[in-house]
């Protein structure tokens, strides 16, 4: 998969460029601009000097829809072909965002100097989603789905969203799982969760394999998973980090 499954909304640094640019990825179901609102990201980035490129993964936002299921080493390609191509990066992801950054940072030729994990799980969710089942109810009555299911269902179908599209994401993403055991990116490092999140459970742990070969800092924001992303506390913090 090659760059062009993602759409990259890129603003220019102003006047001399203080640091890399910075890549920040969003998560599942959402868009680039949802998890990172212009006024809050891009903006302020901009004018301390850095360039910003957001992007929208395959089926979300902007990006086409693949029309087929996309395995998670096929999204990593692409993030990791145009993290190349800008030489030194940062790299911001938050929930699916944040387990691709994951990876991305350990990618070969990939040179990332600061990397920002917000809001991610221990877990692999998605190789626990019926998705067939899911499928079946976009036309029919959503009753009867397990509890996790019933959430993507209620995700993928939210205003704006490709259904379909965002489904065979999963199915792609289920036949790889997010595993950290196979190894945790060495760079410095500032893992974010969400006081309530319960998606968070298990940060602790992650925050150590990254302390055993880099450097991390884990911090605790007030919210729940979508409430930590947009709360005051995390863009402050994520500003800071990376001007440091």
């Amino acid at each position: 998969m090659s760059t062009s499954a993602l759409r990259v909304h890129r603003t220019p640094a102003r006047g001399e460029r203080s640091g890399p640019p910075v890549l920040l990825i969003h998560g599942f179901a959402s868009r680039g601009a949802h998890d990172w609102p212009d006024a809050s990201w891009a903006q302020p980035l901009a004018a301390a000097g850095r360039d910003v490129l957001v992007v929208d993964l395959p089926g979300h936002g902007d990006a086409a829809a693949t029309g087929a299921p996309v395995p998670t080493s096929a999204v990593l390609a692409a993030l990791a072909d145009l993290a190349r191509g800008e030489g030194d990066v940062d790299v911001v992801g938050y929930s699916l965002g944040a387990r691709l950054a994951w990876d991305l940072a350990q990618a070969s030729g990939v040179r990332v100097r600061r990397l920002v994990l917000g809001g991610l799980s221990a877990m692999e969710p998605f190789a626990l989603v019926d998705v067939p089942a899911a499928r079946a109810a976009l036309d029919a009555d959503a009753e009867g789905l397990d509890p996790l299911t019933g959430m993507i269902l209620a995700m993928v179908s939210a205003p704006g969203n490709d259904p379909a599209a965002l489904l065979e994401i999963v199915e792609g993403f289920a036949a790889e799982p997010f595993d950290p055991a196979r190894g945790a990116p060495a760079v410095p490092t500032l893992m974010i969760a969400g006081e309530d999140d319960p998606m968070a459970q298990g940060v602790d742990e992650l925050a150590a394999r990254i302390a055993d070969v880099g450097v991390v800092q884990l911090e605790r924001v007030p919210g729940d998973h979508l409430g930590a992303l947009h709360s005051p506390q995390l863009r402050a913090a994520v500003h800071r980090f990376l001007a440091g």
